[in-house]
């Protein structure tokens, strides 16, 4: 047996971090069996073999992140990420000059959600802007 880490073991740290510790027991604790796999698929693939890839940091892959959720309309996540945004030190004002920049790329209603998702967002940490 070996003392280094498999790759779902970093991938879930790189999560906790990412996404914290609540929603993260949240997502297991409410995993139905069917769906085992799939949260091992995506701590591994998603969370290890991209969040933890060296080149750029949390903060900037949590920009990226939300344009690309965004641009493809999944609010729940875009609120998911929004709220890791700003746990990974996205500020606020950041946020908002990529729903600007989703809005002149993806259009007006994409804007509207971002920025509607986004107030909820801020609400839910205790954020007043």
């Amino acid at each position: 047996m070996t003392d280094t880490p498999s790759r779902v073991e970093k991938g879930l740290a790189a999560r906790r971090k990412v996404l914290g510790d609540e929603y993260v027991d949240g997502a297991m604790k409410n995993c139905w069996d069917f769906a085992q796999q799939f949260q091992a698929f995506i701590t591994e693939f998603c969370w290890d073999g991209v969040w933890n890839r060296p080149g750029l940091g949390h903060r900037e892959r949590s920009l990226i992140n939300l344009g690309m959720i965004a641009a493809l309309n999944r609010s729940a996540e875009l609120e998911t990420h929004v709220k890791a945004a700003i746990n990974n030190g996205v500020t606020p004002e950041e946020i908002r000059e990529a729903f600007i920049q989703v809005t002149a790329y993806c259009g007006v209603p994409a804007g509207v959600e971002c920025f509607r998702v986004a107030r909820k967002a801020f609400a839910d940490l205790g954020l007043d802007v």
